[in-house]
């Protein structure tokens, strides 16, 4: 049945047509189908199927009849069934390298999970998140992955020797790291903070201050990591003794305690400490305070991420921001990309000093 002229008189005409009321209650009777659709749009069910699948060659009082119609019947795609001819399923993973308490203990994952999401909602995906704690959830994302059950894997906080990343790769599953990962930049695309950058800014800025004795905790097993201490030791150059950098054991509220409690064992004349993260900060300002240092009147601390323990510390904690939630849409728009089978490259996004009472 063709489709009239008029988008107005189309979907009146429909909706008041006995035939169409009748295809309405089968619909909610029994459930919609695209026959359903077309019926009460009073177009081919041909044309829905164009709607459906982008709306080509669909003239604009068509497009609003079937819409008017999917409205009124309820009807959803069969997504599944849809996968079988586009060989898509419109999911993507979002695999966290993380045991599942430290997607509630680090700000930093909520908001990267909330913010990519969103992206992927607004493009028609859904997210599947997947935590890799252990060799066993690591095959079993694996299995998941191969079984084409998404399109695409977002990584997040992947770990460094990591055989996920390169079984990724080799089974050819479009992949992006959060952050710069732990393989050669042409393998896989990241989209970070400019982490090296970022570093730099702050310890620059703890210099200006008039600090003298700058420590570091560092975090070798995160995500840019390396680079937030090459930045330190970019600054410092010589000035940065080995005896003034601590290596933090694990990355905790607890690990930032230890570590603080090292550095003042080594180094008890530091005047600042720049670490590597708000969260191991946050542990760095519960060991001064308990070693009697005042903050920042005898040690200075400045932090990096700006997340949530930021702005509730005391005293709020100097840091850098990151810019997560463009880096989120950031990451999804890669990867939509790759999908598409386009060309794309990875993108590094700059940081922001913020001064709070800390240092």
């Amino acid at each position: 049945m063709a489709a009239r002229t008029s988008a107005g008189s189309s979907t009146e005409q429909a909706a008041a047509h006995p035939k169409s009321r009748g295809a309405a209650r089968r619909a909610m009777r029994r459930g919609p189908t695209i026959d359903d659709v077309a019926e009460l749009a009073g177009v081919s069910r041909g044309t829905v199927s164009r709607v459906l699948n982008g709306g080509h060659y669909v003239s604009a009082s068509s497009l609003e009849a079937v819409q008017q119609a999917m409205a009124e019947t309820g009807y959803t795609v069969n997504q599944s069934a849809r996968s079988l001819v586009t060989k898509r399923t419109n999911a993507i993973g979002f695999v966290l390298s993380e045991p599942q308490e430290r997607l509630f203990e680090d700000p930093n994952f909520s908001v990267l999970l909330r913010s990519c999401t969103q992206a992927l909602a607004e493009q028609d995906f859904s997210l599947v998140l997947m935590l890799e704690a252990s060799d066993d959830e690591r095959d079993r994302i694996l299995r998941y992955v191969r079984g084409e059950h998404v399109d695409g894997v977002l990584l997040i906080s992947a770990h460094s020797g990591d055989p996920l990343i390169t079984e990724l790769v080799r089974a050819g599953v479009p992949a992006v790291a959060c952050g710069k990962p732990f393989v050669a930049d042409d393998v896989l695309p990241y989209v970070a903070a400019d982490d090296r950058e970022g570093a730099r800014q702050m310890t620059r800025y703890l210099v200006e201050q008039g600090h003298k004795r700058i420590g570091m905790i560092s975090a070798p097993q995160i995500v840019g990591g390396a680079e937030r201490l090459q930045g330190y030791q970019d600054v410092l150059g010589r000035k940065a003794l080995k005896r003034l950098v601590v290596s933090a054991s694990g990355y905790s509220h607890e690990a930032g305690v230890e570590a603080m409690h090292q550095l003042l064992k080594a180094s008890p004349d530091i005047d600042a400490v720049f670490v590597a993260s708000d969260l191991l900060a946050s542990g760095a300002l519960v060991e001064l305070r308990r070693a009697g240092r005042s903050v920042p009147d005898d040690v200075a601390v400045g932090g990096f991420d700006d997340s949530r323990i930021a702005r509730e510390s005391d005293p709020l904690l100097t840091t850098i921001r990151q810019p997560l939630e463009s880096v989120a849409r950031d990451m999804v728009d890669v990867l939509l990309a790759r999908i598409r089978g386009e060309d794309v490259g990875s993108r590094i996004l700059p940081t922001e000093l913020v001064v709070r009472a800390s240092a």
